[in-house]
């Protein structure tokens, strides 16, 4: 079979022949740095996707991913909604209504976001149906006041099913200052844990009772939210739907409200995976060391191989093969185990727990209690493409000085 002269001699260097078993070493430690490398960016990139998509499900699949906002009270939602509908984006429509408040209970207060929904409809647009641990959603009764209240505030107050908590709302008045706050007794008929920071700041209370808190009329609501395919279309195709509406609506999305959440936790995956390509960064560039002392190594050889037709560049493509090759295979086995060990960690992390006794993430402290790993095609592509690219830069220092290497000059201090 043909082979070029370059890649056969680089190919061969690459190998263990008697006196240069030190040099061989030394290659096969670069190898194994920079799969190393590899691997650990691939399994730490594939933990943070996992969370951020847990952090995602949780949180947009509480928060409304967009509204459409009355700029007064909204006497009949339904025209909005199936106006709404109409967009191909929108999935769901149903009324909502959200104010500001304090709850306070036997002398201790925290704020909180209370959301008026219809309990019949709210799990068309969001996930917390599936996460009540007691009481109901149904059991949200029009005049009856009751609050679905998050994990963390109910442990907070120390409430269970049947207790009651005091709301306070501020509102608008003639008194000096402008603003009194109204009081409004509720009674906790729910308890939902989702495992984000809203089981601490959100409420659930009926639309009427949330219409009756702020002096509106039963059926009044302060806007539509809308559930969307593609939550990062969502400001546009809020804005589609407002522009067809009118002036009397307004259009808000997650963006305004999470959106700084999600764009620090973006943030930090971009200088993790930076941190960790330095990683990868040292471990290709140890292949200069690598081939400076290959080429010390055989000054004789490319002597000889001068004198008897090699040019320089053949000479440098040698050497750069030989770089090359200790990058590709470093960073194709690097590829291969963070694959595995990305799809595999959570599994890995459940056993170190069972055999330890000890709980790495424990619920109590951390809103995830396992480590998810969302694995992705784009960042494998990326961080072995890097690889290859770092490993060949790295060759062509060392490969170069070999070309410039004297026949004469070898030989004679051979």
């Amino acid at each position: 079979m043909f082979r070029p002269l370059s890649i056969f001699i680089g190919t061969r260097y690459t190998r263990a022949k008697r006196r240069n078993r030190f040099v061989s070493f030394i290659s096969m430690t670069s190898m194994i740095g920079l799969a190393l490398g590899v691997l650990a960016m691939i399994v730490v990139l594939s933990v943070m996707n996992g969370f951020q998509r847990e952090m995602s499900n949780r949180i947009l699949g509480m928060v409304p991913h967009a509204t459409v906002v009355g700029v007064k009270p909204i006497d009949d939602w339904r025209p909005v909604a199936q106006a709404a509908m109409k967009n191909p984006q929108v999935t769901a429509a149903v009324p909502f209504t959200e104010m500001d408040g304090m709850l306070s209970y036997k002398g201790s207060m925290q704020p909180i976001q209370i959301s008026g929904i219809d309990p019949a409809q709210e799990g068309k647009v969001s996930i917390v149906t599936q996460h009540i641990v007691q009481g109901k959603l149904d059991d949200l009764k029009p005049g009856e006041f009751g609050v679905v209240l998050g994990d963390i505030t109910a442990r907070r107050f120390r409430l269970a099913v049947g207790d009651k908590i005091t709301l306070i709302v501020p509102e608008a008045s003639t008194a000096p200052g402008g603003i009194t706050p109204r009081l409004q007794r509720l009674n906790v008929v729910g308890i939902f844990k989702v495992g984000a920071e809203l089981d601490g700041t959100m409420g659930l209370v009926h639309m009427a009772d949330a219409a009756a808190i702020q002096h509106w009329e039963p059926n009044q609501v302060q806007s539509v939210r809308l559930a969307v395919k593609d939550l990062y279309a969502a400001p546009q195709v809020s804005q589609q739907i407002v522009a067809g509406l009118g002036a009397d609506y307004k259009a808000d999305d997650w963006t305004h409200t999470q959106g700084s959440l999600f764009s620090a936790m973006k943030m930090e995956k971009t200088m993790i995976g930076l941190l960790l390509l330095m990683i990868v960064a040292v471990a290709a560039f140890n292949i200069i060391a690598t081939l400076i002392m290959v080429v010390n190594d055989k000054g004789a050889d490319i002597a000889i191989l001068r004198t008897i037709g090699a040019t320089p560049r053949q000479i440098m493509a040698i050497f750069m093969v030989q770089g090359t090759v200790i990058g590709i295979v470093g960073t194709l086995i690097g590829g291969v185990l963070g694959v595995i060990a990305a799809l595999n960690v959570s599994e890995l992390v459940g056993w170190m727990e069972r055999v330890s006794g000890q709980h790495i993430f424990s619920s109590d402290v951390y809103f995830v209690s396992n480590l998810p790993s969302e694995l992705q095609g784009a960042d494998v592509a990326l961080i072995c493409g890097a690889g290859f690219v770092l490993s060949f830069l790295a060759t062509l220092y060392p490969a170069y000085r070999a070309a410039k290497i004297q026949p004469a000059h070898a030989l004679r201090y051979s």
